[in-house]
């Protein structure tokens, strides 16, 4: 399956603009570990991209009906695996085991951790996001108080990095589709030209 395709099989079950650019950073996120891991950077990008595939029609459900659309549309069971794996404890049985499964599972809660951290900010930018300042912010309970710093830990572990230098991973990443993302902010580009 190509991008374009992916993308089409998202918006047969999902419209929200803010899910859709939840799917475009998790899916950054998966292309640069997969290319960072020597691996397929389409086939991970596009996990990343159609991993909650089901929660727009079933939030209550997550996970639940994603096997039958990612089926319907001819995935492979190492691709649904992957999808159902994100949810590990949280509303899925599925465990992580390859790599690409571990980076899923920890990336989905971190760049949503990393937009709350950009949208903060001044510049309203990801492009200036240094690690130290998401670290400041990862002590405050209160602050993206739905993202679940446990998982990010354990999932960090799991893939056998540092907390920092995922973080740190995950914010180049990001950059690399900041204005689609909306977190391009009042940051100019190199040559002066917003």
């Amino acid at each position: 399956m190509d991008r374009n395709t992916a993308i089409e099989l998202w918006r047969t079950y999902n419209s929200e603009d803010s899910l859709f650019r939840h799917a475009l950073e998790v899916e950054a996120a998966m292309r640069h570990f997969a290319r960072r891991n020597g691996e397929d950077e389409e086939y991970w990008g596009n996990v990343g991209l159609l991993h909650d595939i089901d929660y727009q029609s079933f939030p209550e459900e997550h996970l639940q009906h994603a096997r039958q659309m990612l089926e319907k549309a001819g995935l492979d069971e190492a691709f649904i695996h992957a999808v159902e794996s994100h949810g590990w404890e949280l509303c899925s049985v599925v465990e992580p085991s390859c790599i690409m499964e571990k980076v899923l599972y920890t990336v989905d809660e971190l760049t949503g951790f990393i937009t709350a951290c950009a949208y903060v900010r001044p510049s309203r930018s990801v492009l200036d996001l240094e690690v130290k300042s998401v670290r400041k912010k990862w002590g405050t309970a209160a602050f993206a108080a739905g993202v679940r710093r446990d998982v990010i830990e354990k999932g960090a572990a799991m893939m056998g990095l540092q907390l920092d230098e995922v973080i740190s991973e995950t914010i180049l990443a990001l950059r690399g589709v900041a204005p689609e993302i909306g977190l391009q902010g009042n940051i100019a580009t190199q040559d002066g030209c917003p």
